[in-house]
């Protein structure tokens, strides 16, 4: 017989429902991850693969992060989507960009929305378990001030390298 009482129930479903959020944006930042990575292996050389090292090596510590919370949560990693967010990133190298051999001038700037949408949805969820610290004791309000403060730097950074690619990756004269 289960004695579980309607407040577990509620609980519990919680849990399983903060794992899935959870698990979705490990999956994201899997993605954004191996992204910040291949844009500093890809433009080596250049000025936006020095200014996408520390933001890359950045969003690689943002995802350990993320895992160790959902650790501390007792929340099991689901390593499908974790794959499912290496095979993502991976197809969106395949897209169209109006060059077959070489890469397009367009590259850079597709590559940079991308990421900043990316940390834009992972400040939200930094924001989603700020606001859930104040009844979770397991996570750290101060860390989760820094993450979310971090990650609005980096959006910040990126929209900067994005607004540089326009003229480059647009202009029509």
């Amino acid at each position: 017989m289960n004695h579980r009482t309607r407040s577990d129930a509620h609980t519990h479903t919680g849990t399983t429902l903060l794992g899935v959020y959870l698990n979705d944006h490990l999956a994201g930042a899997t993605g954004g991850a191996e992204r910040a990575r291949h844009m500093t292996r890809s433009y080596r050389g250049t000025d936006l693969a020095t200014a996408m090292e520390p933001i890359s090596a950045e969003i690689t510590e943002d995802r350990a992060m993320l895992l160790d919370l959902m650790e501390r949560l007792d929340i099991p990693v689901r390593h499908y989507k974790i794959y499912a967010g290496r095979v993502a990133e991976r197809a969106g190298r395949w897209k169209s960009n109006g060059r077959l051999v070489r890469r397009s001038p367009l590259s850079p700037l597709v590559e940079l929305e991308a990421l900043r949408v990316g940390v834009e949805g992972k400040a939200a969820a930094w924001q989603t378990l700020r606001d859930l610290a104040d009844v979770e004791q397991r996570l750290d309000p101060d860390l989760l001030d820094h993450l979310l403060e971090r990650a609005r730097r980096q959006q910040g950074a990126l929209e900067e390298l994005r607004r540089r690619q326009i003229g480059p990756a647009l202009r029509t004269v």
